[in-house]
């Protein structure tokens, strides 16, 4: 099935254009606004098309039996709900993004957890929307979601092909990208199924991306040899920094040569036409006869 391509602000994701690479922030931040400038300057040095953030509303994210589970974070000991809004962004942290991310020329936008989330963040008039693999089954966010014409990008770890195509039925599908996941955090080789980049090629008419929780570079790129019309992975100013997701980023460095990597694959992918190049002609001469 030919992918009908998609675009973003200035840039056309799909079938024959650059792979769209997202360095996905996300908490890794831990409610530092100084770190979040940091990491989206990484994200531009790299090469990246854009940062994502995630934005919730705590107390209504978080299910009641977890709220008052004590957590030992590095501001002390406190509930999980605590921790929650301790490292939840608000509109002036937000504002401050914005204007952070325009200056450095690089798009951003954020996964949302909930409805009150979406609105917030369309006071910001956001390049897209992104549905994390946790929501995927949450039809009334879904659908909130999809009023706001945006496009949506819709990721689907812990879900089956039923839940996927449940949700795609609820999204308008002119403006959907779906991206292959495995929500396991690092995520073993074993499990990241990357034939599944073909499988949801050949059944969804939009481009297909992936997002990768993995160790290492080589299976992302992998994933665009394998037809992947963009990429997210998480970043990290440093792996060992507290946090759930920072084990599974990517540092800096390796983020820029992920990103090299991938341009290189781009360009050695060619277009599957057969042809003798020009580079070839003195290899040919000395070593077949020509009559």
């Amino acid at each position: 099935m030919g992918q009908r391509t998609i675009q973003i602000k200035d840039r056309i994701v799909g079938d024959g254009q650059r792979t769209y690479i997202l360095a996905e922030i996300g908490i890794n931040h831990n409610g530092s606004l100084e770190i979040a400038k940091k990491l989206i300057n990484s994200a531009v040095s790299s090469g990246c098309d854009a940062v994502k953030f995630q934005k919730r509303t705590p107390h209504l994210c978080v299910p009641v039996h977890q709220r008052d589970v004590m957590k030992e974070t590095p501001w002390g000991t406190m509930t999980y709900l605590e921790y929650r809004d301790r490292v939840e962004f608000g509109e002036a942290e937000y504002r401050e993004i914005d204007g952070y991310c325009k200056e450095k020329g690089i798009m951003w936008f954020a996964s949302c957890w909930d409805e009150p989330s979406v609105d917030f963040l369309e006071q910001f008039s956001p390049v897209c929307h992104k549905v994390s693999s946790a929501v995927l089954t949450n039809d009334n966010l879904l659908r909130h979601l999809n009023a706001t014409k945006r496009p949506i990008i819709l990721s689907t770890g812990m879900s089956t092909m039923a839940e996927i195509r449940h949700a795609v039925s609820l999204l308008n599908q002119d403006r959907l990208l779906i991206a292959h996941c495995t929500s396991s955090y690092a995520c073993r080789p074993e499990e990241l199924n990357l034939n599944m980049i073909k499988t949801l090629r050949q059944e969804f008419n939009c481009p297909i991306g992936y997002s990768g929780h993995e160790l290492g570079l080589v299976t992302t790129c992998a994933a665009v040899a394998m037809g992947a019309s963009f990429v997210e992975r998480h970043i990290t100013l440093d792996r060992g920094m507290w946090g759930n997701d920072q084990k599974a980023s990517l540092e800096p460095g390796d983020f820029k040569r992920l990103v090299n990597d991938i341009r290189e694959i781009e360009k050695a992918l060619g277009d599957g036409t057969k042809q003798v190049y020009d580079s070839e002609r003195a290899v040919l001469l000395k070593l077949r006869k020509i009559s």
